[in-house]
């Protein structure tokens, strides 16, 4: 409801819902403030909001009182000033006494120039200290990799724990202490347990929580060189902000956006960026000559090269992959030809992909955003540990579950901004999360169901639901009574649901279980419920890499392994096959004896990446290729939706004997010399985009995720650094006394320079390279590129989505809801999975944020975070065979022979051995895979 205001004496109409404080900043006022923050609200702790009101036009000094403006509510016709003398005079003195004990150390602190206190700080105009006694020192604690703690910096604003606690759910960081002695730590050193610690950097006004990583190429915000840029680490796809001195990734921040990640990433989204900073990568193209040896060549070399091996070959085959971006897959496809490219995935999680992928074209389901799931009143988690998967939706679950409360207070007349009082209306209120899977999760704290069990039993379990729900479909046979307390209990928070929402993916290697996912969401949909449904997969470009091919790794490799060579002619150039692999590790997704036997029957292997691995060993030739923040390109997230990420700069400026090209210009210029084809311009992004969208119309939304790179505001491109950028002169005078010209970004609307467009107020683009406004320059500046504070970005959020969950083929949305059967409907129901017939081990996978992702496990703190390996077994297990944690055991699966300590778990069902997926020597195509041989269990 909107109701009006007079602010200074001008009238606006604003939401009754909100506080003075946010109603005056989303109008784009200044005032001053420390513990409020849009996704925490308001406990009124450093009284430096202060407005006046008045009761009625009459303004003077006397007739109005003072409020924090963070805890009052705005009414209708209130008068409010916020820029009295009087009020100019009470934020000063009260930032005075906050300061007191604050040290001097802005020069030295890590938080300089990007500080909300400095900012809050001149707000006020606070400029001289009189306070001339010993200030209180504290303790600093080592709190892991991540994050250094610096506590005598504090203003006590409560933010930190507020968020770690109340928001992230962690319990190992406390507030200790009373009066003018609080401190914020753990109970003793050691590392933050909760995923999302990292956003204490930015949630912290001040420099308590400072950013450990980014002091190793620590450089000052004003003379970093920052572009917009999606996470790799996961297919969630939050924004980030990736910051550059030097030619080194030095700084990541997070990016706000109102439909997805909001103003909190997970701890790899934000610190697993450090292997784009790897020494041992790949910078000039090696050709390989006798005896495994490589020299390097030049670009005009590797070009005619790999022309040479592609001419001189009867087959050519490509292989894609998900963590490189679509531009990048289709110059590949475009290459080798479209019955010639292959995904890079193996044919299980392929599979799984296209079923994902069916559901979500053709369900008529709707797939939320991260922000969305925070609307959901009932939550059923299939299969996936997603806190380890896709931790941003784990956070977005975690609220959902808490948002119960914020319900109950609406009914008695309380804002969600009010957060004290929320949480003291009713304590342990909360919606439904039922959590279905293999052991125990970070969200089971908060869960009222949990069933543990093998993956064909989780979906013969969720099949039943599916039955509870309709009666006409999906009957299970030989269902466990022992069971039915919990499926009636799951249907029924089902059916009381009116927003239910059902979260699975292809992280836990069960087609079944994915089907079951998408089953139940029907039968919500045929009784009347607004069911959503969400799949987590395994990269950042899995659902966009699964639309544009259905042929799997392994199907690859059956055609190059195929024997078709008895009637063609020994050594004749019909007889030879090239294969191209674009930024993939092979062994991480197919065995190591099938590889072999590939290369065996290969005459060229072409490897294009931006970090070592193995299959470069066995290359003809590697191309090095940059990296997501040396390039640009286009990813498709778990839900559909089309983002760009921004080339941060150009690697070959910094380091001139360096020939480092993107993935798709290397495969263009081989396709141009290949096919004699004369092009009259440079090739740029917007044209293979053009390509790209010519041969999928269905992709036509990434034409429209950014830009084009003819986007200009007043003439001018948009400046990547800001108007304080200094020292570019200073950066190459061991080379150069003269300063060098500019590296030149052709690709996109964006300038590796201060020498640009500078958007400090809303405008019409959204892609915004760094957080600065006019006396805002820390993360609290978000609020000035918003359309309300919190809201969405103006005009809107980055990103396309590319199909809508509601716009469907294969269902009819009448009164009936009569929905048509696909093959994912039909699919047979498991049968039971019994452990006493069988005398195999099964391979139950367990996911790690730190480790399971390939490419942030090569990075230097996520290492220091990262489990050894092991081998998780059941308890029962362990008591029949008298095991306890100290005992290995050994084992053969895959072609991989292993010699583990073991842990124990009550909850992992018997016969299975949970392993560290995606770990180094722990390949993902062990999912679903059953142990070929246990040699023993031993004491080391």
């Amino acid at each position: 409801m909107m109701i009006p205001v007079y602010i200074e004496g001008k009238k606006y109409f604003v939401d009754k819902s909100k506080n003075i404080l946010d109603v005056c900043l989303s109008l784009g006022f200044d005032i001053p403030y420390f513990c409020w923050h849009p996704e925490l609200g308001s406990i009124g702790s450093c009284r430096q909001c202060a407005v006046k009101l008045y009761k009625n036009d009459t303004i003077n000094v006397h007739s109005g009182r003072l409020v924090m403006s963070c805890m009052t509510p705005v009414e209708k016709d209130m008068y409010v000033s916020i820029f009295e003398e009087e009020l100019k005079e009470f934020r000063k003195s009260i930032l005075e006494l906050l300061m007191i004990n604050h040290p001097h150390d802005c020069p030295v602190c890590e938080e300089g120039g990007n500080c909300h206190l400095q900012d809050m700080t001149v707000m006020t105009g606070h400029v001289f200290r009189r306070y001339r006694f010993t200030k209180r020192t504290h303790y600093n604690q080592y709190l892991g990799p991540f994050i250094s703690h610096e506590m005598n910096r504090c203003i006590t604003c409560y933010r930190c724990i507020r968020y770690y606690r109340d928001y992230a759910g962690g319990d190992d960081l406390g507030v200790f202490g009373i009066h003018d002695n609080i401190y914020f730590g753990r109970v003793q050193d050691g590392i933050l347990e909760n995923e999302f610690s990292g956003n204490l950097v930015e949630i912290c006004p001040t420099g308590v929580f400072t950013d450990k990583t980014q002091s190793k190429n620590y450089t000052r915000k004003w003379d970093v060189t920052f572009a917009p840029s999606i996470c790799q680490q996961c297919s969630v796809g939050c924004n980030i902000i990736v910051g550059e001195r030097y030619g080194k990734l030095c700084r990541v921040e997070n990016r706000y956006n109102g439909e997805i990640n909001g103003y909190f990433l997970c701890d790899r989204g934000r610190f697993g960026c450090g292997y784009v900073n790897i020494s041992n990568r790949p910078t000039n193209p090696l050709k390989q000559y006798h005896n495994n040896c490589y020299i390097k060549i030049n670009s005009g070399n590797a070009i005619e090269d790999s022309v040479n091996f592609l001419k001189d070959s009867k087959k050519i085959i490509g292989i894609g992959s998900s963590r490189a971006s679509i531009e990048s897959n289709f110059a590949l496809r475009n290459l080798v030809g479209a019955d010639n490219f292959y995904s890079g995935v193996n044919s299980s999680e392929q599979e799984r992909l296209l079923l994902i992928l069916e559901i979500l074209n053709n369900s008529g389901i709707h797939v939320p955003s991260v922000r969305e799931i925070e609307d959901y009143d009932a939550i059923l988690i299939l299969g996936e540990d997603i806190t380890q998967t896709g931790a941003r939706v784990a956070l977005s679950v975690r609220q959902a579950v808490k948002r119960k409360l914020s319900k109950i207070a609406e009914s008695e007349g309380i804002f969600d901004w009010q957060s004290i009082s929320v949480t003291n209306l009713s304590q342990n209120v909360q919606y439904p999360l039922l959590i279905i899977g293999f052991d125990r999760t970070k969200l089971d704290d908060l869960a009222m169901v949990t069933y543990y069990d093998s993956a064909l039993n989780q979906a013969r379990f969720c099949f039943s639901v599916a039955h509870a729900l309709n009666s006409t479909d999906f009957f299970v046979k030989d269902f466990s009574t022992e069971l039915n307390v919990k499926l009636n209990l799951v249907v029924q928070q089902l059916k009381k649901a009116r927003k239910p929402l059902i979260i699975s993916g292809s992280n836990a290697g069960s087609k079944e279980l994915i089907i079951a996912a998408a089953n139940i969401a029907v039968s919500l949909k045929k009784i009347k419920k607004d069911a959503g449904i969400l799949f987590i997969t395994q990269d950042v470009n899995s659902i966009g890499l699964a639309m544009m091919t259905d042929k799997s790794l392994d199907d690859a490799f059956d055609v190059l392994c195929a024997d078709d060579s008895s009637n063609i002619t020994a050594g004749s150039s019909l007889s030879r096959t090239t294969v191209i692999v674009l930024e993939n590790d092979l062994y991480r997704y197919i065995s190591m004896k099938r590889i072999s036997n590939m290369l065996k029957n290969i005459n060229y292997l072409i490897v294009l990446d931006h970090q070592y691995n193995l299959i470069q060993e066995k290359a003809s030739l590697v191309l090095p290729v940059a990296n997501f923040v040396e390039s640009d390109g286009t990813v498709v997230n778990y839900e559909g939706r089309a983002q760009r990420f921004f080339r941060l700069y150009d690697p070959n400026f910094y380091t001139k004997n360096t020939e480092i090209l993107e993935s798709w210009r290397w495969l263009y210029l081989i396709h141009d010399a290949y096919t004699n084809c004369i092009r009259t311009e440079k090739l740029h992004l917007d044209d293979v985009i053009n390509s790209v969208v010519y041969c999928f119309p269905e992709l036509i939304g990434i034409k429209y995720a950014a830009p084009e790179s003819n986007f200009r505001v007043h003439g001018q491109k948009i400046a990547q650094s800001t108007h304080r950028y200094s020292g570019r002169t200073s950066m190459h005078s061991n080379l150069n006394i003269h300063e060098p010209c500019i590296s030149k970004n052709n690709e996109t609307m964006f300038t590796f320079s201060m020498e640009g467009n500078h958007r400090n107020t809303k405008s019409l683009y959204n892609q915004v390279a760094f957080a600065w406004a006019p006396g805002w320059n820390s993360p609290q500046s978000w609020n000035k590129f918003q359309d309300q504070v919190g809201g969405n970005l103006y005009p809107k959020d980055p990103g396309i989505r590319l199909f809508n969950g509601v716009s469907h083929k294969n269902c009819k949305n009448n009164d009936g809801d009569i929905y048509k059967r696909t093959r994912w409907f039909d699919m047979m129901i498991p049968k039971i999975d019994s452990v006493n017939n069988e005398n195999r081990w099964l391979i139950a996978p367990y996911w790690h944020l730190f480790g399971s992702d390939c490419m942030s496990q090569r990075t230097r703190c996520i290492q220091d975070c990262m489990p050894p390996v092991y081998a998780m077994i059941s308890s029962l297990d362990a008591d029949r065979f008298n095991l306890k944690e100290a005992i290995y055991v050994q084992f053969m699966c895959g072609g991989y022979s292993f010699r583990l300590p073991i842990k124990i778990s009550v909850n992992l069902p018997q016969k299975h051995i949970g392993l560290p997926i995606g770990f180094p020597g722990v390949p993902v195509f062990f999912l679903g895979m059953y142990v070929e041989s246990i040699e023993g269990f031993f004491k080391e």
